[in-house]
């Protein structure tokens, strides 16, 4: 192997100076939480600063009062659903449209691809969405959850792009044997697509995961069919503890104030931070098989 010049050596050494610092700048807010949430909820009161040891003796309360509370239990399995429903209709939905799109025979295709992608840049707005998401009925129900967002145009881009980096030779193959496309796409597609799968999924899961925005416009009214991000919000932006006063005596929720809020962030982010590793070793794979031809 050749030597490094020093431009290079340079750039190595600035290049892990600021990825040092990145990995600081993101890692030490996830410390601050995770340590604030097991800490002595007076000295948690007390203090100011950051927070990178638990304070006092470690403690689980603040997890016992979040979990003992029907209302954030209600909404995280709320969540769940959400984000498995819209992800399901949402991964199936941006196969087909990536799979049609990247056909070469298909009539209008440059055309039909470029009205898709306009919608990146461009949309109706919010008051004419609200208008059509009234219209259909979905007002107050989970629909309006669900649906409205579950379809990511970068999503079918990044896939169609994928899709159409698949050799024509296995397409010829398939339909020599008699292969519709239907079946093209469930047996010769989609199996040698999991990487991209992978990473379309965890954009969906995300997505929905921390969404609220549609829930706070569409579903006002009807507490029961809030997501964790919700309440969360309220907790935590809104300053607002009386989600929690059902299953707490008043007493330890005072007590327990700022503890219960840093548990409920730990909660709402705890399983993305499972699910990324399964899904990291596809993550760099897909993104580049998405992005290289197009």
């Amino acid at each position: 192997m050749n030597k490094r010049t020093t431009g290079e050596k340079v750039f190595a050494v600035i290049n892990t100076i600021l990825l040092c610092l990145l990995t600081l700048i993101f890692v030490v807010p996830i410390l601050h939480v995770i340590f604030a949430s097991i800490s002595d909820p007076l000295l948690l009161s007390a203090n100011k600063g950051l927070i990178l040891w638990p304070l006092g003796t470690p403690t689980l309360e603040g997890y016992r009062l979040v979990f003992i509370n029907a209302t954030i239990i209600r909404s995280y399995l709320n969540t769940i659903l959400y984000v498995v429903s819209a992800t399901g209709i949402g991964v199936i939905l941006s196969c087909f449209a990536a799979y049609a799109l990247s056909r070469k025979n298909l009539a209008g295709s440059g055309l039909i691809t470029f009205i898709i992608a306009f919608t990146m840049l461009f949309n109706g707005g919010l008051i004419p969405t609200y208008m059509v998401v009234r219209s259909l009925g979905m007002l107050e129900t989970r629909w309006a959850i669900i649906i409205p967002n579950c379809v990511s145009v970068f999503n079918i881009m990044i896939m169609r792009t994928s899709f159409a980096s698949i050799p024509d030779g296995l397409e010829e193959a398939a339909r020599i044997d008699g292969a519709g496309h239907f079946r093209i796409l469930f047996s010769i597609i989609l199996p040698v697509s999991k990487a991209i799968l992978a990473v379309v999924v965890l954009f969906y899961a995300i997505q929905h995961w921390n969404s609220w925005f549609h829930t706070a416009i569409y579903v006002t009214s009807r507490r029961e069919l809030h997501p964790l991000q919700i309440v969360l919000r309220e907790i935590v932006l809104q300053n607002s503890t009386s989600v929690l006063e059902v299953g707490a005596e008043p007493g330890e929720l005072n007590l327990a104030r700022m503890l219960v809020r840093y548990a409920v962030i730990m909660v709402s982010i705890i399983p993305m931070m499972i699910i990324y590793p399964f899904v990291q070793k596809y993550f760099v794979t897909g993104v580049m098989i998405g992005s290289i031809k197009g």
